[in-house]
C-alpha cells in the first residue's frame, strides 16, 4: 500500500463528485484528448446515472491520450488520487484488521459517507474514499475516535465490496461471541464431560455459520491452498497458506474459534465430542459466485490436532482443475515432458515420485493418472489418505486399525483386475515387494518416495531390502520435483545491466558444472496488492527425471554408489533440479533465490 504526501485541497473543489467534472479534468490533465471527452460526454449522458462518476466512465472505455489504452475504474481512481493530492490505495483484505475497522463506525455510517476505515493505529485512522473532495464527516471520526484521519482514494468498487464484506463478518463474530463464545462454549464443553453432549448449538449458531462460510469464500478468493485455524493462550488466528507462505489473515476470540472449529467437523463428519486425538475428515462445497454458477465442486481435507490451547484445524483445499492440467501447466519442460510421456505408457513397470511434502507429488501423479485413466483402462489406488476424489479412478483409503495397510491393500488390488496402480506411498519393504510383485506380473505401478532428488530412489529402495536384479526389472524411472514461486506478472520488473551482470555470475555458478551460453535480462520481485506485495503470484513445478537404461542398470549392479548412478543418470539426459531452476530463471519466472532455498546443490 503506497503512501505519499497528501497536499491541501481548494475549497472551491470541496464536495461530491460530478462525471462532467472529471471528464473536464481529464482534458485539462492531457489524460483524454479534447475528441475524447465530447464523445465521452455524448456517451455518459445516457449511461446508468445511479453509478458512481468513476464507474460511469469506466464503463464508457475513454482512450488515453499517450497511449490508447482504455481507462478502466482502476486507472481513472489512481489519477483521481494524483489530482486530489491523496495517497492512492488497492485494498488488500490480508491486511485489514476487520474488528479494529467495525470499531471505528458503524456499517450504516460507512455507507452513508460511502467510505471504509482500512488501518487503525494508535493515533491515526486511515479510511479509503472514494469521494476526495467530501470531507464533513472527517471530524465527526476524529472526535468519536481521539485518532487523526488520514484519507486515501480506493476505487469505489471495492469500498462497496468491502464494507459489505468487513461488517457482515464483524457482526458474525460478535453474535457468535455473544451466543457461542467463550463462556457458552465453556458451558458446553462441561455438557460433554458430563456426558450430556446431546445438543450442539454453538456450532450450528447462525453467527458460527455465517464466520466460517466468509472463511471458506475468502479463501477461495486469495488462492489459499490451506487454511490453518490455530487455538491461542488469548485468542485464535486464523492463516492461509498462498504460494506455500502463510499469511496470518484475522484474530478472533477462543470460543468462537472452538464453535468454528466444531461446526466445521459436524460438516466433515467427525466426532464433535472428540479433542484428544487427531481426526481426519473431508467436506465437499460449491465456489462461491463464479463456482457456485458453473457448479465446480471444491474439495477440502480436514485434519484436527490437539495442542496446548485447544484443537487445530487445518483444511486443505484442493484446485479442482489440477486433475486436468497438461504437463506444460505443470512446469515441465519440453525435454522432461516427451520423457515423461514415454515412461507413463509403458505397459508394466514402477514409476517413483519423490520430494518432500508439498513438493507437488499429488498433482503431478492425479494429473497423469486422469490422462491414462480411458474407458478401456482399470486405474486402481491406495492412499493414505485420499488427497482428491476423482470419478475416473478406484480409490482406496488405507486403514490400520482395520489392518488395511499399503501392503494389504495393494495385495487386495491385485485381484482386482487392474491395469494401473497406484500405491500412495512406499514406506516399508512389505509394500516395496508388493510393487514389486504388481510391476512383475504386468501391471504399471505409481507410488512415492521421500528422497532429496531421483538417483537416490534407487539407494532408498535397496535400504528397505530390495535387491537390485528386482529394481533392475522393474523400476522404469524416477522424477523428483520442487515447486517455486512464480513472479508475479502484473509487478515483475527487469534488473538493470549491473545487476543482471551479476545475476548471470550467480547463475553460472548454480549450475556448476553445466555452462550457459548467451545473455539474457532476469527479472526481480516488486511487489504489487495482486500478489499481496510478496512480488510473487502462484507456483510452478522444477522436476529432473531419472530414465532406468541398460547403461544405468549395468552400474546398479556394479556399483551401486549414489555418486555413480547420479553420473550416470545425467548421462542418460537427466536434468538436474538447479539447471530445471536455472532454466525457469532464464526465462523470467522465477528466481535464483527461490531455486536456491528449493532445490539441492548440483553434485
Amino acid at each position: 500500500m503506497k503512501s505519499t504526501v497528501q497536499t491541501p485541497v481548494a475549497a472551491s473543489m470541496l464536495g461530491p463528485l460530478d462525471w462532467r467534472s472529471l471528464v473536464d479534468w481529464l482534458r485539462e490533465d492531457g489524460v483524454i484528448s479534447t475528441d475524447e471527452a465530447e464523445r465521452t460526454i455524448t456517451r455518459c449522458a445516457s449511461a446508468h446515472s445511479a453509478q458512481h462518476p468513476l464507474q460511469r466512465l469506466a464503463v464508457v472505455g475513454m482512450a488515453r491520450k499517450a497511449d490508447g489504452h482504455v481507462l478502466d475504474a482502476e486507472s481513472l481512481t489512481q489519477w483521481l488520487a494524483e489530482r486530489s493530492g491523496l495517497s492512492y490505495m488497492r485494498i488488500d483484505p490480508l491486511k485489514v484488521d476487520v474488528g479494529k475497522v467495525a470499531d471505528v463506525m458503524s456499517a450504516a455510517y460507512a455507507e452513508r459517507h460511502k467510505v471504509l476505515p482500512v488501518q487503525v493505529g494508535p493515533a491515526e485512522v486511515v479510511v479509503a474514499t472514494a469521494e476526495p473532495f467530501v470531507r464533513d464527516w472527517v471530524s465527526e471520526v476524529e472526535r468519536q475516535t481521539r485518532k487523526t484521519v488520514r484519507m486515501v482514494v480506493a476505487s469505489p468498487t471495492e469500498i462497496t465490496r468491502y464494507t459489505a464484506e468487513f461488517f457482515a463478518l464483524a457482526k458474525s463474530v460478535r453474535a457468535a461471541s455473544k451466543s457461542g463464545g467463550q463462556a457458552g462454549f465453556g458451558s458446553f464443553e462441561q455438557l460433554v464431560e458430563l456426558g450430556k453432549a446431546n445438543k450442539q448449538l454453538d456450532a450450528n449458531d447462525q453467527g458460527v455459520v455465517q464466520v466460517v462460510d466468509w472463511l471458506w469464500q475468502y479463501a477461495f478468493d486469495q488462492r489459499a491452498s490451506d487454511i490453518h485455524l490455530e487455538p491461542r493462550r488469548e485468542q485464535g488466528v486464523i492463516r492461509f497458506r498462498i504460494d506455500g507462505v502463510l499469511h496470518p489473515v484475522y484474530q478472533m476470540p477462543i470460543g468462537v474459534m472452538n464453535a468454528m472449529i466444531a461446526r466445521i467437523k459436524l460438516l466433515g463428519r467427525m466426532d464433535v465430542v472428540e479433542k484428544r486425538r487427531p481426526q481426519d475428515g473431508r467436506i465437499k462445497t460449491l465456489r462461491p459466485g463464479v463456482g457456485a454458477v458453473r457448479g465446480d465442486e471444491v474439495e477440502m481435507r480436514l485434519s484436527t490436532l490437539p495442542t496446548a490451547f485447544g484443537e487445530k484445524l487445518v483444511m486443505r483445499i484442493f484446485d479442482p482443475e489440477a486433475t486436468v492440467k497438461d504437463l506444460s501447466a505443470l512446469g515441465f519442460s519440453t525435454h522432461d515432458a516427451a520423457r515423461w510421456e514415454g515412461l507413463t505408457r509403458r505397459p508394466h513397470g514402477i514409476v517413483l515420485v519423490t520430494g518432500p511434502t508439498g513438493s507437488g507429488k499429488t498433482t503431478t501423479l492425479y494429473a497423469t493418472l486422469k490422462r491414462l485413466a480411458t474407458e478401456e483402462v482399470n486405474v486402481s489406488t491406495v492412499e493414505d489418505p485420499i488427497e482428491m476424489i476423482e470419478p475416473a479412478f478406484n480409490q482406496t483409503q488405507v486403514q490400520p486399525h482395520l489392518d488395511l495397510d499399503f501392503a494389504q491393500g495393494l495385495r487386495a488390488l491385485m485381484r482386482q483386475d487392474p491395469d494401473i496402480i497406484m500405491v500412495g506411498e512406499v514406506r516399508d519393504l512389505p509394500t516395496a515387494e508388493m510393487a514389486v510383485q504388481a510391476a512383475l506380473t504386468g501391471h504399471l505401478v505409481f507410488t512415492t518416495l521421500h528422497t532429496n532428488d531421483a538417483p537416490s530412489a534407487i539407494m532408498r529402495l535397496m535400504e528397505l531390502g530390495i535387491p537390485p536384479y528386482l529394481i533392475n526389472a522393474t523400476v522404469l524411472g524416477v522424477l523428483a520435483q520442487r515447486l517455486v514461486r512464480t513472479l508475479c506478472p502484473a509487478c515483475r520488473k527487469r534488473e538493470d545491466e549491473s545487476a543482471a551482470e551479476a545475476s548471470s555470475a550467480a547463475l553460472a555458478d548454480l549450475v556448476k558444472p553445466w555452462k550457459v551460453s548467451g545473455r539474457y535480462r532476469p527479472y526481480q520481485p516488486v511487489g504489487c496488492v495482486d500478489c499481496r506485495m510478496t512480488g510473487y503470484r502462484g507456483r510452478t513445478g522444477l522436476y529432473e527425471l531419472l530414465e532406468v537404461t541398460e547403461a544405468f542398470k549395468d552400474r546398479v549392479s556394479r556399483e551401486p554408489r549414489l555418486e555413480v548412478m547420479r553420473k550416470q543418470a545425467v548421462a542418460d539426459g537427466m536434468r538436474p533440479l538447479r539447471l530445471a531452476g536455472a532454466m525457469r530463471v532464464a526465462e523470467g519466472k522465477t528466481t535464483l533465490d527461490e531455486v536456491l532455498a528449493s532445490t539441492p546443490p548440483v553434485s
